[in-house]
C-alpha cells in the first residue's frame, strides 16, 4: 500500500488486521503520513501485531523468521464489502498466512468483489504445505490478475515447464498470469497475447530484496489503473523491484511516479 502511494494513487485503502501494541500503532501511523486510509485495519484482542524478522545476506537473500499474529485471525467478517463494492481493484495478499480468512473467506471476498465489477489482483508467499494446490485453486476463477513468483506458481500446481504452468492457471479461469522471476524478469501470459517475457532492470546496487515482489504489483497495478498495456504495466513493475532492492526495507528507493518512469525509461535491462 505504501508503494502505491508513493507512486501516486490518491485513494488507498488498507484492509487487514493488527493487534493493540506498539508495532500496530507503527503500521497504522506509517501507512498514515503516507496518506493511506487505515480506517479498515481491525485491532486484535490477545494477539500481536503479524512480524518478521529478515537477517539480510550480503547477496541481498533473506530468510524469513515470520509470527503471523493478527494476520491469523482477520475474518470475513471484519471486512467491509460496501468499500470493496466501490473498488475500482481489489489486492489479496497473504493467502496461506491468514488462517481464518483461508478457511474460505478469500473465496467469499474474490466472488463479491467480481460479482460487482472490481478488478482483482492476487499475490501470496507460497510455503510447501501439502493443502497448498486445494487452498488455492478455488480461487482461480475470480482472479484477473495473478501475481505469484514463478517458483511458488510451479510449487502450487506441481508442474515444472513454464509453458505447462502457464496454461495449468489460465485453464483453470485466471484472467492473466503474471509471474515474477527476479533477476531474469517476468512473465506476462493470457489466452489473447500469449506470452511476453519483461526483461529485469539492472540495479545500481543489491543490498536487500524484501518487498520487490510486493513492489512489482504495486508499479503493475498503478500501470493498469493508467490504462497502459500489460507489457508497460510490467516494465513499471520491474523498475519498481529493481529500485526497492538497492536499499533496506520493502520500499526503499522508490520515491515517487516520475522518478520510477525515468528509471525505467533510462535504465540498463540485465541480459
Amino acid at each position: 500500500s505504501i508503494d502505491l502511494a508513493k507512486l501516486g494513487m490518491t485513494h488507498v485503502i488498507a484492509m487487514g488486521a493488527v493487534g493493540h501494541d506498539e508495532l500496530g500503532n507503527f503500521v497504522i501511523n506509517t501507512m498514515r503520513n503516507y496518506g493511506i486510509d487505515t480506517s479498515n485495519l481491525v485491532r486484535k484482542e490477545n494477539v500481536q501485531t503479524s512480524a518478521t524478522m529478515l537477517p539480510i545476506r550480503p547477496n541481498g537473500d533473506r530468510p524469513a523468521l515470520h509470527v503471523p499474529g493478527a494476520n491469523h485471525h482477520l475474518e470475513f467478517e471484519d471486512l467491509d464489502l460496501d468499500v470493496i463494492k466501490a473498488a475500482d481493484l481489489l489486492h489479496l495478499g497473504g493467502t496461506g498466512l491468514m488462517s481464518a480468512l483461508d478457511d474460505g473467506g478469500s473465496l467469499r471476498v474474490l466472488q463479491f468483489a467480481k460479482e460487482h465489477g472490481v478488478t482483482t489482483t492476487f499475490d501470496l508467499v507460497a510455503i510447501p504445505r501439502p493443502d497448498l494446490r486445494d487452498l488455492v485453486e478455488p480461487l482461480l476463477p475470480y482472479i484477473d490478475y495473478f501475481m505469484p513468483g514463478l517458483e511458488e506458481a510451479k510449487m502450487i500446481c506441481g508442474k515444472d515447464d513454464r509453458k505447462e504452468v502457464i496454461n495449468y492457471f489460465l485453464d483453470r479461469g485466471v484472467g492473466t498470469v503474471v509471474f515474477k522471476m527476479g533477476e531474469h524478469g517476468s512473465i506476462v501470459a493470457n489466452k489473447t497475447i500469449g506470452e511476453i517475457i519483461i526483461p529485469a532492470f539492472k540495479a545500481s546496487a543489491v543490498v536487500d530484496s524484501t518487498g520487490c515482489g510486493d513492489s512489482y504489483c504495486a508499479g503493475f497495478i498503478v500501470g493498469l489503473t493508467k490504462g497502459w498495456s500489460l507489457e508497460q504495466a510490467a516494465r513499471l513493475g520491474s523498475a519498481c523491484g529493481a529500485l526497492v532492492v538497492t536499499g533496506l526495507g520493502s520500499d526503499a528507493g522508490i520515491v515517487d511516479l516520475d522518478s520510477t518512469i525515468h528509471f525505467m525509461e533510462s535504465a540498463e535491462l540485465l541480459e
